[in-house]
């Protein structure tokens, strides 16, 4: 990470084909997730709508050039944390991505907190810690959420990182559904 500016730590995407257990778990989750997303297009007043079945989201990422897996693997020792940011990897995004944390907080590290920055027009960004155990999974936006205001709904842009980790070592699977060019 360090050398991109990302922050300190490791990350290491799949290739394809993506192991059975990520493939699936992504697939199954898109489903359920697509309607969401339809749902927070609508509310923005984007054009843009996803297909039910996660392969022929896919289908569309790989005609548009981008045909790079994007699920991957993270590792934070001590000192290490991931800058906030967002995941866009070409012209094709799906609103919603997650991570599993895969090691247990207080026992394999300690820090590493799970934060989103909510970067709100003309106000101040508004940072949330989520707690996270072992096996949890946070889902949450790649890039802007729908907010309703006074006048309807806005977009408000979205980040996210990885404070840093005290002690000990943080594994994490990260789950993006769109693919990279």
């Amino acid at each position: 990470m360090a050398r991109h500016g990302f922050g300190r730590g490791e990350y290491r995407y799949f290739a394809y084909p993506l192991p059975p257990l990520v493939a699936g778990l992504r697939s199954r989750l898109y489903a359920r997730l697509a309607p969401v997303a339809n749902r927070w297009n609508a509310m923005m007043g984007i054009d843009v709508s996803y297909p039910a079945a996660h392969e022929d989201y896919l289908a569309d990422c790989h005609r548009a050039g981008q045909l790079r897996p994007t699920p991957l693997l993270l590792q934070y020792a001590a000192g290490d944390y991931n800058c906030l940011h967002q995941d866009l990897y070409g012209e094709r995004v799906f609103p919603l991505q997650a991570a599993f944390l895969l090691s247990a907080p207080q026992r394999d590290f300690t820090g590493g907190e799970f934060v989103l920055t909510e970067q709100r027009p003309r106000m101040q960004s508004r940072p949330e810690v989520v707690a996270l155990q072992q096996g949890d999974a946070v889902v949450f936006a790649v890039h802007h959420r729908p907010v309703q205001g006074g006048k309807g709904y806005y977009r408000v842009n979205m980040r996210h990182g990885v404070s840093r980790i005290r002690s000990g070592q943080r594994h994490t699977l990260g789950v993006i559904f769109h693919d990279a060019l």
